[in-house]
């Protein structure tokens, strides 16, 4: 994603010279601690930043969600000897000015040991040299911007990793904006697009990809615009793609606004599909554009989770403890990134103590995960990258999204 949140590792060492006095969360709701002590003499909180009001929220919510159960199957399993989890979130709004204020409040936090975040890759731009500069791991479930992890320089050939703190569980829209316009043209048939995006790193880098790859299938961009989000009224949008005759539409970025404006491209009279990337694979966009949304399409990181037989207690466990949001998109992965710190946690902790350098220490531990998680491999290349590159292309049928196609890009 998208894009999307900031998970939090905070220690309390009841037996050391550490204290732990719980980290900043929304005062307007806690998302509860991890039922079910180890046993031990640490308790680490795991901090989710996320949009959990306004714009993403739904996506946010639900990796909110993914990180509790994380937590409390660590402690119903006591995954590291000693050491009880807690939840704690933080609301970002998907502002980045905001997270950079969270960011920059856990680092002088001195209990807090690791991050994992943020949702959205814009945000995720302003917390990055925050968290290096403390030498304090950050990974992201949701982030897709490929310079975040190899540079500005990468489509040159000249990747570099600006970061070593910094992982993420998503993978990256180099591969899903060409798997999106090879489906397009191969599958669809589609020859004629018009480009929008939001003009936003996460939008704005996934339309570029997407319109590359379809000229090089031998597709025609007949048009190209972009919005701001939080815009609501696309009238003159939606004519301009009508008579461009397009016969599709491609948007990078959010479901907020693509769900209004593949509505008002229909009422105009436009009966082609809206495409897009992981950021408007939510419920909460079919539920908005209605009917209007049938045909339209959206690609997104992994497989079908629910495909997924590791994720079959995941999502049996949320749906029982009724947690809101959509955990379809990035449940998984935030459930995997909190997996890749519990293990990392328990890799460092001795005697359910935690070293004093244990900030520098986790950066190693996580940059050796190898595990399967309830989404794919858990496993970090050079970069930071995930090895899992898995994705899936859904598609809007009788009201609800269906996988049509699944497997990786090559180019």
């Amino acid at each position: 994603m998208r894009q999307r949140s900031t998970l939090i590792l905070t220690a309390v060492l009841t037996t050391g010279a550490l204290t732990l006095t719980a980290c900043g969360s929304r005062d307007s709701k806690d998302s509860g601690s991890g039922s079910g002590g180890s046993g031990g003499n640490t308790t680490v909180t795991i901090g989710v930043d996320a949009p959990l009001t306004g714009q993403n929220s739904a996506t946010g919510l639900g990796l909110q969600y993914g990180v509790q159960i994380a937590a409390d199957q660590a402690n119903a399993k006591k995954t590291v000897p000693g050491v009880t989890f807690k939840v704690k979130a933080l609301d970002d709004k998907a502002l980045p000015a905001t997270g950079q204020q969270n960011a920059t409040q856990l680092v002088a936090d001195k209990t807090v040991i690791a991050a994992v975040g943020p949702l959205n890759s814009g945000v995720a731009t302003n917390m990055q040299q925050v968290f290096s500069s403390a030498d304090m791991v950050e990974i992201s479930p949701a982030n897709t911007a490929p310079e975040l992890t190899q540079g500005k320089n990468w489509q040159t050939g000249k990747k570099t990793r600006p970061f070593k703190t910094y992982f993420r569980t998503a993978t990256t829209d180099a591969l899903q904006g060409g798997f999106a316009a090879q489906y397009a043209s191969e599958n669809l048939k589609k020859k004629k697009a018009f480009v929008v995006d939001d003009k936003q790193t996460y939008g704005s880098g996934l339309a570029k990809l997407f319109k590359q790859n379809f000229l090089k299938d031998g597709g025609k961009v007949v048009g190209e615009d972009h919005v701001n989000t939080g815009d609501k009224d696309f009238s003159t949008l939606v004519t301009k793609i009508k008579n461009s005759g397009a016969d599709i539409l491609y948007y990078g970025g959010q479901y907020d606004e693509s769900q209004l404006i593949t509505k008002q491209l229909k009422d105009v009279g436009a009966k082609i599909p809206l495409m897009g990337g992981d950021g408007m694979f939510s419920d909460t966009y079919i539920k908005t554009a209605g009917k209007e949304s049938e045909g339209d399409l959206a690609t997104s990181v992994g497989a079908p989770l629910d495909t997924e037989p590791a994720a079959k207690d995941f999502i049996a466990t949320y749906k029982a403890k009724k947690y809101p949001g959509d955990y379809s998109t990035y449940g998984g992965y935030s459930f995997d990134a909190a997996s890749a710190i519990i293990n990392a946690v328990g890799k460092i902790a001795k005697d359910g103590k935690l070293p004093s350098d244990a900030r520098k220490q986790l950066v190693s531990a996580v940059q050796a995960s190898d595990f399967q998680g309830i989404a794919g491999p858990v496993k970090f290349d050079q970069y930071g990258d995930t090895a899992n590159k898995q994705l899936t292309v859904y598609q809007v049928t009788n009201g609800k999204w269906k996988a049509v196609k699944s497997g990786t890009f090559n180019g």
